[in-house]
């Protein structure tokens, strides 16, 4: 099988090629919204990471997240209606469905996005799902939760940095349970799409079974050290009002940093697993150490 992967030279799609190097031929293409593109398919499968991530510098205006992700994907896909292949893989977010939330994420729940990173993702997943599907045709919408692994650099970096200059974790005394994706879960779920074809299409949630509290996070990173996580339990209150003051003087710790590092964002593979009809083959635990030892 000769497969597209668009988004090739990132994160997701340096490790996916890694991934599928001995089972299928890759073209990774490099692709950036323009107006009447006309992009040319001569693969058997499209798997579609490329698109632009939330911008926490908050210095991208809001029509680059809609052109990117949401104009980008309608050019692919009706790019793919109109080809030979057969399989179409769009790599969503879980923020499409919400921004943070109080419930376990499941597929049932209505989407409410609430930036523009996630209302342009919607936008893509409404606009694939709007069209008729020819019968040999296979189309999956993954709705990933925080992804890690190899050359991964997002929060779990900022954590490991901390607990590794021996300063004490400050947040103690938020409770929260947080999912996570392995990559290696993630490369296992897009193989089994591309292999299967009685895996009904549709849009799944991704994520590692089970969660962790950000305090068992520290732990672990701890013990990957070979140091004792120092975990400090400071009044929630205190935390808040020093953040509210980070807003304004541009501290590290800010509102936003607070929300994202202390929130429960608890994510369920129910669906994902029942269509797969297999277990995930790592753990969270063993996909966290992974990610953690290749930071040394």
């Amino acid at each position: 099988m000769k497969i597209t992967i668009t988004g090739a030279s990132g994160f997701l799609g340096i490790n996916l090629q890694s991934y599928f190097k001995e089972s299928y031929l890759i073209h990774p293409i490099s692709l950036r919204y323009t107006p009447n593109q006309d992009i040319k398919i001569d693969t058997d499968a499209i798997i579609h990471l490329a698109g632009k991530a939330h911008d926490l510098k908050k210095v991208s205006k809001p029509s680059d997240y809609y052109e990117a992700n949401f104009e980008l994907t309608k050019q692919l896909f009706d790019s793919f209606l109109n080809s030979n292949a057969s399989v179409f893989i769009f790599l969503s977010s879980v923020k499409a469905v919400a921004d943070k939330t109080d419930d376990i994420l499941t597929e049932n729940i209505v989407a409410n996005p609430a930036t523009h990173y996630g209302i342009s993702k919607r936008q893509a997943e409404e606009y694939i799902l709007s069209k008729e599907l020819p019968a040999e045709k296979r189309v999956y919408i993954l709705r990933p939760c925080m992804i890690h692994g190899p050359g991964n650099k997002g929060n779990l970096n900022l954590l490991y940095s901390l607990v590794s200059k021996g300063y004490p974790w400050p947040l103690g005394s938020f409770d929260n349970q947080r999912s996570f994706l392995s990559i290696e879960n993630l490369c296992f779920i897009i193989d089994e799409l591309l292999k299967n074809k009685y895996i009904p299409v549709g849009v799944y949630q991704v994520a590692d079974d089970n969660s962790l509290s950000t305090n068992e996070l520290i732990q672990m990173i701890g013990t990957s050290l070979g140091k004792k996580s120092r975990i400090l339990k400071i009044s929630p209150w205190g935390i808040k009002k020093t953040a509210k003051i980070g807003d304004y003087l541009f501290l590290p710790l800010n509102s936003e940093r607070l929300q994202k590092l202390t929130e429960s964002y608890v994510v369920s593979n129910s669906k994902i697993k029942e269509a797969l009809k297999k277990d995930l083959p790592v753990s969270i635990k063993e996909g966290l150490v992974k990610t953690l030892k290749s930071f040394e």
